[in-house]
C-alpha cells in the first residue's frame, strides 16, 4: 500500500477546545473501519488478536465472505456465549468461529495462512519484552496477507480534560511519529507495505493532532507465495480452545430469508428514527441536519451509520422514505442500496417475495409500511 501521513511535527500546538465527544463512539468507529476493510478485500480467514469480549468478532460474523473467524485473548472471560454468538448469523459460506485462550506472542500453527489479522488497541497493553516478540510472531511466523493495528495517538491526548494515558493498563502510548517509525521498521523487516490512517477526527481548529486512534494497515509483499508456505510449517498447538461455533450457509433458503427480514427491519427502523428527527427539527424551525452537524464529525457518518462516499451516493439516488398519517413507508426500491442488503445481492422483487407473508408490505406491495410512532 501507499505510505501516507508519515511526516509528523515533533511538537504539536494544542488549541483550546471543548470536551471531546465522538459519534458514533470511538470503539464503534474502529470496528466499522475493520468491517469496511473486510467488505473491500473479502478475506475468508480472519483472526483478531487480543479480542477481549469478542465484540469485533460479533460484528465481523455478519459478513458473508468470511468462512473462519478466530479470536485470541490471554484472558478467558467469554461469558454468555449464546448471547455473544446468536444462531441468526449466516453467510454464503459455512462459518466457523473459534475462540482461543493464549498469549499473542506465542506461536500457534492453527493461525497460519490467514488472510487478515487484526490487533485493535492491543500493542499498548504489551510489556517491553512482549512488544519485542510481537513482530516476529505476527509478521514473521504467522505472516498473514494483511495486518491491521490500531493504537492510541498520544498527540491527541492534550485535548482530553485530564489524561496522561487513557487506560491504567497501557504500558505506553505512542505519538504518530513513534508509531509510524516502529511500523515502517516492521514493514521493512518482514516485507510488508504500510499505510497510515485513523478514526476519531479532532474538533475544528485542532486538526494538527491527527486522529484520536491511529491505524496502520500492513499488506504482505508477495502474499500468495506466503500462503503456500503455511502448510510447510511444523504444527504447534499452544493455545487452549475455549469454544467452537459453526453457522449454516445462506445458500439454505430459510436462513437467507431470516437474514433478509432481519436486515430490512433494522434499516427501516433506523430510517424511521432519522425521519422523525427531521420532522422534529422542522417543527422547531431549525434547518435539517447535514454534514455540518457536530454528530457527523466521524468519517463517513450519515443517517446515523458509517458509509463510504459511494455507498452514500447509491442510497441518496434511491426513492426516499415518506409518511402518510400515522404510517411510515420505505420504498422497496431503496432497500437494496443499503450496504448489507447490497452485499446479499437482493433485488426489489426478491425483497418483496421474502416479505410477502410478513404483513409489513404496503397494500400495493411497493414499500415496507410500519407505524410512524411506536
Amino acid at each position: 500500500m501507499e505510505e501516507k501521513n508519515t511526516q509528523c511535527e515533533s511538537e504539536v500546538e494544542i488549541p483550546s477546545v471543548p470536551v471531546i465527544q465522538f459519534y458514533p463512539q470511538l470503539y464503534k468507529q474502529r470496528y466499522r473501519f475493520v468491517e469496511d476493510l473486510v467488505y473491500r478485500y473479502e478475506p475468508k480467514k480472519v483472526a483478531d488478536l487480543g479480542c477481549g469480549d469478542a465484540s469485533l468478532l460479533r460484528q465481523l460474523k455478519k459478513l458473508s465472505c468470511i468462512e473462519l473467524l478466530v479470536g485470541v485473548d490471554i484472558k478467558d472471560e467469554w461469558q454468555n456465549l449464546v448471547t455473544l454468538m446468536p444462531d441468526t448469523t449466516f453467510g454464503f459460506l459455512e462459518l466457523t468461529i473459534i475462540l482461543y485462550q493464549g498469549s499473542v506472542v506465542e506461536r500457534d500453527s492453527r493461525l497460519l495462512g490467514f488472510d487478515m489479522i487484526t490487533c485493535i488497541e492491543l500493542i499498548e497493553h504489551l510489556n517491553p519484552d512482549d512488544l519485542a516478540k510481537f513482530p516476529e510472531v505476527v509478521f514473521g511466523y504467522l505472516s498473514p496477507s494483511m495486518v491491521v493495528i490500531s493504537t492510541p495517538n498520544s498527540d491527541f491526548n492534550p485535548l482530553f480534560e485530564v489524561v496522561t494515558v487513557r487506560d491504567f493498563d497501557h504500558k505506553f502510548e505512542w505519538s504518530r511519529k513513534e508509531f509510524q517509525s516502529w511500523a515502517l521498521r516492521v514493514a521493512e523487516t518482514y516485507s510488508y507495505s504500510v499505510e497510515f490512517t485513523g478514526v476519531g477526527e479532532p474538533p475544528a481548529g485542532a486538526e494538527s493532532v491527527g486522529f484520536c486512534t491511529q491505524i496502520g494497515i500492513f499488506r504482505k509483499n508477495g502474499a500468495k507465495a506466503a500462503e503456500s508456505c503455511a502448510s510447510e510449517q511444523r504444527e504447534q498447538h499452544v493455545y487452549k480452545p475455549v469454544v467452537t461455533i459453526s453457522f449454516p450457509s445462506l445458500q439454505q433458503e430459510k436462513y437467507f430469508k431470516t437474514t433478509v427480514v432481519s436486515e430490512v427491519c433494522k434499516q427501516v427502523k433506523i430510517m424511521r428514527m432519522e425521519y422523525l428527527r427531521g420532522l422534529k427539527e422542522q417543527e422547531e424551525g431549525r434547518e435539517p441536519s447535514n454534514e455540518s452537524d457536530p454528530r457527523l464529525l466521524a468519517p463517513m457518518l450519515w443517517e446515523g451509520q458509517l458509509y463510504t462516499e459511494a455507498e452514500k451516493a447509491r442510497i441518496e439516488a434511491s426513492a426516499k422514505p415518506f409518511s402518510v398519517k400515522d404510517k411510515f413507508y420505505v420504498p422497496l426500491q431503496r432497500l437494496p442500496a443499503y450496504v448489507r442488503l447490497h452485499h446479499l445481492g437482493v433485488s426489489e422483487e426478491r425483497i418483496r417475495s421474502v416479505l410477502a407473508d410478513s404483513g409489513t408490505l404496503s397494500s400495493d406491495g411497493s414499500a415496507v409500511a410500519i407505524d410512524l410512532h411506536d
